[in-house]
């Protein structure tokens, strides 16, 4: 089945609802107002069932006080009944509301010329002439255009045909990619709760599903679904659906929210767009007020032009639009904007950008978004996230695309080496690159400093990145090509400690000392102290003679010679043989050690699992 939405427009009293109402049998017009006063006030909706297709029906509002209640009805269509009445032809709102359509790139429809029994065959012919002319250089320049009549029912059927076969052409909405459903009513029902409705413009929701609601992030579950008054378990893009919510308060949502899955969605208060004016508009300054129209949301928004000065009539522009109160959106939506005072319509266009960074005056990258392929448009926004990254989720709410085409171009980006993926934060390899040349400089200048170190702690290098933080700066560091990780320690590829002819003298007199001492060896500091040099000099010396194999770590003070290390497990292994329980001084006595020695080699070999201390004795558990 193919689901498709018709928008009505045109003018006040050109008939629009009692269309809709000679077409479906529902009276569009639901309040009580409207039918008092004859004039629809707000949206009204119904439905046009095929054999392979189900037309939902948007009808807006004419009159030139209720555009915001139009606008709300027009986002999300995908093709325009566009009415004219045949007594009066074109008026104010026929205009307006063609440019509407154009601005929020609607590509097809149909013009119904109603009205048609109140002139004569010619009279309408002029008509028809006049409105092929309204609509030339317009979507609707090659449309039908049928006289209809609502009253005595001429071509209503040739209508309704004609709307059928048009939803059958009309490019289907995804359900590939996240949902999402404009609020366009909120109500409640006796025995049911909160109901809100709207018109999917994509993915596919379901009963049950976990559903949130921007902008205040209420999470809340689908508790049931209907699509015009039929129940439904599957909801689908394209379709009119109401959504009752669970456990939400009908004063807590309003026309203007957005449904989507929960943790999907980006919230911002700062968009980058291309804007374009109309021809009739006043121009706009660089830092105009202006209401934003956009999904059904109204909102009021400062227009800063990139680059400055101003939007002429008929011209486009790079700009940035920030809000006061955030909204949901994502790239490629299509928005309104209305003058501030008076209000009137003056333009539209595209976003190109959410959670936009500070620019200046370079808009490189919306030149990209504007009209580069989904590849392009992936590797520029990941590029210039920089160190903070985009999560693949992320994208998948950045950008109106389906899903597994965001994530086909992101495999295909990883393949060329474009981006990588690292914990599913997605970096650009120019960042990268160009962060581990910073981390090589800086390790070469230490190595440079430190020529004894074996490296530089991780803790102490994230600290010299200020731009990202540790747990992320740790998860890349893994990657980098030319770096050594050696549990803690971050040293280049390319570097080896090196001795000078004094230090090499220092390591031979360790080494004596250590061998003379056996089992009682003299502590780190008492090295120091006895070779009158700086602790950490030794340190150095004894961590570089630990790395080749000469001696062994105890603890940070105690260190054995290789050998004398190796004898002691060889001992305990003896020991093993014939009682595999060992205590304190019966390894002192093993060993002819002291405790203040026993003690520190028995909690070393604790750590290493060689020996389990069990009360104030150790098992032997291990060979070493």
């Amino acid at each position: 089945m193919r689901y498709a939405v018709l928008g009505t427009a045109g003018h006040i009293d050109h008939g629009k609802s009692s269309l809709v109402k000679a077409m479906t049998g529902v009276d569009p017009d639901r309040l009580k107002e409207e039918k008092q006063r004859g004039i629809t006030i707000d949206l009204g909706f119904a439905e046009l069932k095929y054999a392979e297709a189900t037309v939902g029906i948007v009808d807006v509002p004419g009159h030139e006080k209720l555009i915001k209640n139009m606008l709300a009805g027009a986002q999300g269509i995908d093709m325009v009944l566009f009415v004219i009445a045949a007594d009066e032809s074109i008026m104010p709102q026929s205009r307006e509301h063609l440019a509407i359509c154009n601005l929020l790139g609607i590509k097809t429809g149909i013009v119904a010329i109603t009205k048609c029994d109140l002139v004569d065959p010619e009279f309408l012919s002029l008509v028809i002439e006049d409105v092929r002319q309204f609509v030339s250089g317009t979507f609707l320049e090659s449309a039908d255009i049928i006289p209809v009549s609502a009253k005595d029912g001429t071509n209503i059927d040739n209508l309704k045909k004609m709307i059928g076969d048009l939803a059958m052409k009309t490019m289907p909405k995804s359900n590939g990619g996240i949902f999402r459903l404009p609020v366009d009513r909120v109500f409640t029902l006796k025995g049911f709760g909160t109901v809100v409705t709207g018109t999917a413009i994509s993915g596919v929701i379901r009963v049950d599903d976990q559903i949130e609601v921007h902008p205040p992030g209420i999470k809340t579950k689908v508790r049931g679904l209907h699509s015009h008054n039929e129940p439904i378990t599957i909801g689908v893009a394209g379709q009119r659906i109401a959504v009752n919510l669970q456990g939400v308060d009908r004063d807590d949502l309003s026309r203007g929210n957005l449904l989507t899955e929960q943790g999907r969605g980006i919230r911002t208060k700062r968009l980058d767009v291309k804007i374009s004016l109309l021809k009739n508009a006043v121009a706009l300054d660089g830092k105009a007020i202006v209401h934003f129209h956009i999904g059904t949301s109204e909102l009021t928004a400062r227009l800063i032009v990139y680059g400055g000065g101003k939007i002429q009539p008929g011209e486009s522009a790079c700009c940035q639009i920030r809000l006061k109160e955030p909204i949901t959106a994502m790239v490629n939506d299509r928005f309104i904007i209305r003058r501030f005072s008076p209000v009137e319509t003056i333009g539209g266009g595209v976003v190109l950008d959410i959670l936009p960074p500070i620019r200046g005056k370079d808009i490189t990258s919306l030149e990209i978004y504007e009209k580069g392929t989904l590849e392009q448009k992936i590797s520029e926004k990941v590029r210039r996230t920089a160190l903070t990254g985009f999560l693949r989720r992320q994208l998948h709410s950045w950008i109106n695309e389906d899903v597994k085409n965001i994530d086909a171009v992101i495999e295909k980006l990883k393949q060329n080496f474009i981006i990588i993926e690292v914990s599913d934060i997605l970096y650009h390899t120019e960042t990268i690159k160009a962060l581990e040349s910073k981390v090589a400089a800086l390790l070469k200048d230490f190595h440079k400093s430190n020529p004894l170190k074996a490296g530089i702690s991780k803790d102490e290098l994230c600290g010299k990145f200020k731009a990202i933080d540790s747990k992320t700066f740790f998860k890349i560091l893994p990657t980098f090509t030319h770096l050594v990780l050696d549990k803690d320690i971050v040293r280049l590829k390319s570097f080896n400690p090196t001795l000078t002819a004094d230090d090499e003298n220092v390591r031979s007199v360790i080494v004596k000392m250590l061998k003379a001492a056996g089992f009682q060896p003299p502590l780190k500091e008492e090295i120091a102290a006895k070779l009158t040099l700086k602790v950490t000099a030794v340190s150095d010396i004894l961590k570089l003679m630990v790395s080749d194999g000469t001696i062994s770590r105890i603890n940070d003070s105690i260190y054995l010679l290789k050998e004398d290390y190796d004898k002691m497990l060889t001992a305990l292994k003896d020991f093993a043989k014939n009682k595999t329980e060992i205590s304190v001084s019966e390894f002192r006595d093993l060993l002819q050690t002291s405790r203040k020695y026993a003690l520190p080699f028995l909690e070393h070999l604790d750590g290493k699992k060689i020996t389990m201390r069990i009360g104030e004795t150790r098992k032997i558990i291990g060979g070493g």
